[in-house]
């Protein structure tokens, strides 16, 4: 009897788990992203197309009035060229939450942890190998307001100390009345929108014709890195 009582007192239970799918769509006003053919006019009527977007989101957690869950190994390079890189899925516990916060970039121990896989591997091209450190969002195209060489345009936006930091933490509440359920064996989505005309104008004005590029950490690169940090919204919370 006291082999049998004590069997059942050492059982564990496992934690029911559902998944969370979180997307991406990128668009510019409400037309779609279409590397290397779609013509944009920026807030100061600036032509221009984009041939590369990519740019990082981290240390997401989903925050309920109890407190965060955290994805584990939170790090995701969201790549416009890549249709599977702009979704991706986690696993947590049954819960329901009303908001989601994440980083855009990459934190500043992973940025000095030496050479790395998956989406911090250097060879995405999201690495600086001569600054030590990751370019948290990059866009290159070509603007007829362009005074460099081809008409192109660059922005690599990095910087993780000190005054320097482009790091930016973004929290999303989700629509009134709507949370994210979280049940055993179910799948959750969370869609959420990047309006890149946000890229050119909210805190900051950034003009192609002033600045076509940006490659190094910097004033400029924190005013674009201000102005990105607000092209986030959440379209839809989709309890399946």
């Amino acid at each position: 009897m006291s082999g049998l009582f004590l069997s059942n007192c050492n059982k564990t239970t496992t934690p029911k788990t559902g998944t969370i799918k979180i997307s991406f769509r990128n668009l510019v006003g409400t037309q779609p992203i279409l590397l290397d053919s779609s013509i944009f006019s920026n807030k100061f009527g600036e032509k221009y197309s984009i041939t590369q977007l990519k740019y990082y989101i981290s240390n997401i957690c989903l925050i309920n009035d109890k407190g965060k869950v955290t994805e584990k190994e939170s790090y995701h390079l969201i790549n416009q060229s890549l249709p599977a890189s702009l979704s991706f899925t986690f696993t947590v516990e049954e819960n329901s939450f009303s908001s989601i916060q994440f980083l855009i970039g990459v934190d500043s121990l992973r940025n000095v942890s030496g050479a790395q896989s998956g989406a911090l591997d250097p060879l995405n091209d999201m690495f600086w190998t001569w600054n030590s450190g990751y370019v948290m969002a990059k866009m290159e195209g070509v603007s007829p307001q362009s005074n460099q060489v081809g008409r192109k345009i660059a922005y690599h936006i990095g910087g993780f100390t000190g005054v320097n930091s482009v790091l930016k933490t973004v929290q999303l509440d989700f629509p009134i009345g709507k949370k994210l359920l979280v049940e055993q064996g179910k799948i959750n989505e969370i869609n959420l929108e990047a309006d890149l005309n946000l890229w050119w104008q909210h805190t900051n004005n950034i003009k192609i014709t002033e600045l076509p590029v940006c490659t190094t950490p910097g004033e400029m690169a924190k005013k674009i890195a201000e102005n990105y940090s607000a092209m986030f919204s959440i379209k839809e919370i989709v309890n399946n």
